[in-house]
């Protein structure tokens, strides 16, 4: 078989072939991941990348508009450091064609030898032996091959050769390769993307290589390396919509945030990528330049964590509405999934891509309201299905439906995991903020002394008529804009200027239990109400939370810690999304008491 030119059509089906073969080796990928971070994602972020472009490009029987529809769709769907090298390098061959309908092999051959630069200079710092290399491989034997036949199938299945080989080569180009004896993972998935190509030209089979059965591919785990020691822990990623992007001054802006920077696209729609232990940072940068949509963040060490140093055989994951400290979801290695903060037009990301502290601030430059959804569907599998690997059985305890839709998503997560033979429950807490991290940080401690699935779930589902919280707000307007009280309420509250105090009905609803004329009186009624409880039922643990009142909260712990003789579990500052709904100043008491019941064999 012979073929002298490409049109749209011939690029979309190659492309669906390449796609399936990464897609079908993501775990082999995953395996061999060592650079620039051992952790254990590249297939995940390469699959993810090929997914979306694969259910987002509108092909067309004109080469360009199909490789505009696939360059356009791998920008809004990169993921991780390969992904986005990938659609920096798809850009430049979209952007090297222009406008034809069919494509010489020759000048197909031009256009993807002019695309090599794109890659490179999307990164900050371009290091030899990665998929960087073998692309430029590729391409310069691709472009040679071409000048002497215009057969694009000798051309390209020679040219597969070559990629071939310079993968095999990359652990000689990069140390940390050569000490783990893998090659490099990214590199590795750019081959595989030819060879699913080179498969369709060999078989002419579009069928069987499109719906057949997935290859077995075993793969020995890379040698003991530093995975561990990760010096900017958090990979972030979004998409910047704007009007004229300089990407000069954008690199300068975040270069000393962290490394791995990586900047794609063109100056209206840019996607950046970069390792940084200040993500907050990171995106209220990107903000500058317009608005930012597909945010996303991976905590690189608690995914190296779980895929080697797991402390229980039990995931726990939450949203990021379970208000805990920090230092209690490390030391647990607690799986937060974020709620998204919507800042005009832009979704950030709670407490990860936007920190509590910020959103005061945020939310008086917003032209209009603060609000805040669920993550999608995808976000949720994507981080979730990970987890699924490493774990025997996975709890979720979400925010109660009535605050957030986020359970919903996390039981339609927990389907799709089912079908793919996870071990997993979704636990509706009926509560939020403090009250919620109680009830996660019982599951955690749980989890960690060994007790089983059936037990965590078990004892926690006993907990949730035991757990209680306390609101003393000073401003009512949040939860009047937010629609759950009556309006008889709003007014009466806003004319005689009285302090709300707020708690939840059983179902998880927010509940007005008491007023006060000011601030001290509002605080002596919840130190009642936690007074009667725990003359009732004996209080286990509690926790105070914050929105930016950290001296009124550590106040309030010392009066709590003298009446129930015992430190709070945390005092921690409210999650973005709780703070949307109270306003800066409010403090929350929220208390768990003892059932009397064992919890496991092992407590």
């Amino acid at each position: 078989m012979s073929i002298s030119y490409i049109n749209g059509d011939r690029i979309y089906y190659a492309f669906l072939a390449g796609a399936r073969e990464v897609v079908l080796n993501k775990a082999r990928l995953n395996k061999i991941n060592v650079f620039p971070v051992y952790d254990s994602d590249t297939g995940n972020n390469l699959a993810a990348t090929f997914n979306h472009i694969v259910d987002s490009v509108k092909p067309s029987r004109s080469i360009s508009d199909t490789l505009r529809s696939i360059a356009d769709a791998s920008l809004n769907g990169a993921r991780g450091n390969s992904g986005i090298i990938i659609a920096s390098f798809i850009n430049g061959i979209s952007r090297e064609t222009g406008h034809h309908k069919r494509l010489s092999t020759r000048s197909f051959a031009q256009s993807v030898q002019k695309a090599v630069p794109y890659a490179y200079n999307a990164v900050s710092n371009p290091v030899e032996g990665t998929m960087l290399t073998v692309l430029h491989d590729w391409a310069d034997t691709f472009q040679r091959l071409a000048k002497e036949t215009n057969d694009f199938v000798r051309v390209f299945l020679k040219s597969v050769e070559r990629a071939r080989q310079s993968l095999k080569e990359t652990p000689d180009k990069l140390k940390v390769l050569k000490e783990a004896s893998v090659v490099d993972a990214g590199a590795q998935g750019f081959v595989l993307f030819l060879e699913g190509v080179a498969k369709l030209i060999n078989t002419g089979d579009l069928k069987t290589l499109l719906y057949g059965e997935a290859p077995d591919a075993a793969v020995a785990e890379p040698a003991a390396v530093m995975g561990g020691n990760i010096e900017y822990r958090y990979c972030s990623e979004g998409l910047v919509a704007g009007t004229a992007i300089d990407h000069t001054q954008l690199r300068q802006s975040l270069e000393s945030l962290g490394d791995s920077l990586i900047i794609a696209g063109t100056s209206e729609k840019t996607k950046v990528h970069m390792h940084t232990n200040e993500p907050e940072k990171f995106f209220l940068s990107l903000f500058e330049y317009g608005t930012v949509t597909n945010q996303k963040v991976d905590d690189m060490l608690r995914q190296y964590q779980v895929v080697h140093k797991r402390l229980a055989e039990v995931a726990v994951v939450t949203d990021s509405a379970a208000d805990l400290s920090p230092e209690l979801i490390n030391e647990h290695q607690i799986n937060i999934v974020p709620i998204n903060i919507n800042i005009d037009g832009s979704a950030f990301l709670d407490k990860v891509s936007v920190k509590p502290e910020q959103i005061y601030d945020l939310a008086g430059r917003a032209s209009e309201y603060l609000s805040y959804s669920p993550p999608s569907f995808n976000a949720v599998y994507h981080q979730l299905s990970f987890i699924a690997e490493h774990y025997q059985s996975v709890i979720m305890i979400s925010a109660s439906r009535e605050f957030s839709a986020t359970g919903e998503v996390f039981e339609k997560v927990a389907e799709k995991l089912r079908d793919d033979g996870t071990v997993v429950n979704v636990i509706n807490s009926h509560t939020k903020s403090g009250a919620h991290g109680l009830l996660v940080l019982k599951a955690a401690r749980m989890a960690a002394r060994g007790c089983s699935y059936e037990e965590i779930v078990d004892s926690i589902e006993n907990l949730l008529s035991r757990v209680k919280m306390f609101v003393s707000m000073t401003d009512f307007k949040y939860l009047a804009r937010s629609g759950r009280f009556s309006f008889l309420q709003n007014f009466v509250l806003s004319l005689f200027k009285l302090k709300p105090l707020v708690t939840l009905d059983e179902e998880g609803r927010d509940k007005l239990f008491a007023v006060a004329v000011n601030q001290r009186a509002s605080l002596n009624k919840i130190v009642n109400a936690v007074k009667k409880i725990n003359n009732g039922k004996p209080i286990d643990s509690y926790c105070i939370v914050h929105a930016g009142a950290a001296e009124l909260a550590e106040n309030c712990s010392q009066v709590i810690a003298g009446l129930l003789q015992k430190e709070p579990e945390y005092v921690t500052e409210v999650s973005a999304a709780v703070a949307i709904n109270t306003g800066r100043g409010a403090v929350a008491i929220c208390t768990v008491s003892d059932t009397g019941k064992e919890e496991c064999a092992l407590c």
